[in-house]
């Protein structure tokens, strides 16, 4: 469970004195309200709430920080301003880490300013070009179902072909240039990379269930 981030939320028998049903979840998510209750067959059921955000939910606009205004000499000098030995005197890891966490996020907050981007959920390899044939495919479709003749469904055919031939050489030679750069510019290779995975590493708790760093 470590080492994968995950925190498990039963700490009741579920079949007799063992614990054999599990609710496991990463951090990214909140379970409120678990409770072994009555039993299913041999085993005691188990009723919580799983709060998500809807991953499809987009929004008009969405507040990023710029970091090309940023100004890191003030954040230096605001982050190098706090007495660390004092402030985290007889903490342990957890609480030394939630006071670096708020002291970097105030500094964050002070010097970088925040600017406004429009979400898309496009892949990084989508282009103009692909918009507008996806649009002639979307035409010709709408041409077929009202005209239903042999050349409008050939010209459906062909529309199809062309959008999915050039997804797959956009995409490959997208692919290409990312890999050729990996070296020379490493934050776009793994950009691309972490873009594609489906789960997101997240930090675990610095303190599991029985008080252990």
């Amino acid at each position: 469970m470590d080492t994968n981030s995950l925190q498990q939320y039963v700490n009741e028998p579920t079949r007799g004195n063992n614990i054999l049903d599990l609710v496991m979840t990463t951090t990214d998510f909140s379970i409120n309200g678990l409770e072994v209750t009555d039993k299913i067959s041999d085993h005691q059921m188990i009723d919580f709430t799983l709060e998500v955000q809807d991953p499809y939910t987009r929004t008009q606009h969405k507040l990023v920080l710029n970091y090309k205004q940023a100004n890191f000499e003030l954040i230096k000098e605001e982050l190098g301003s706090h007495n660390y030995e004092v402030l985290m005197s007889n903490k342990n890891a957890e609480e030394c880490y939630m006071i670096l966490k708020e002291k970097i996020a105030t500094a964050t907050e002070h010097h970088i300013p925040r600017k406004r981007i429009r979400p898309t959920n496009n892949p990084p390899w989508f282009s103009q070009e692909i918009k507008h044939l996806i649009n002639a495919r979307q035409h010709s479709y709408r041409r077929l179902k009202r005209y239903q003749t042999e050349p409008h469904r050939q010209e459906h055919i062909h529309a199809c072909r062309a959008v999915r031939r050039t997804k797959k050489s956009t995409k490959r030679n997208k692919e290409i240039t990312v890999a050729a750069q990996a070296k020379t510019n490493p934050k776009s290779f793994y950009k691309y990379v972490n873009d594609r995975r489906l789960k997101r590493d997240t930090i675990g708790p610095l303190i599991d269930s029985e008080g252990s760093t």
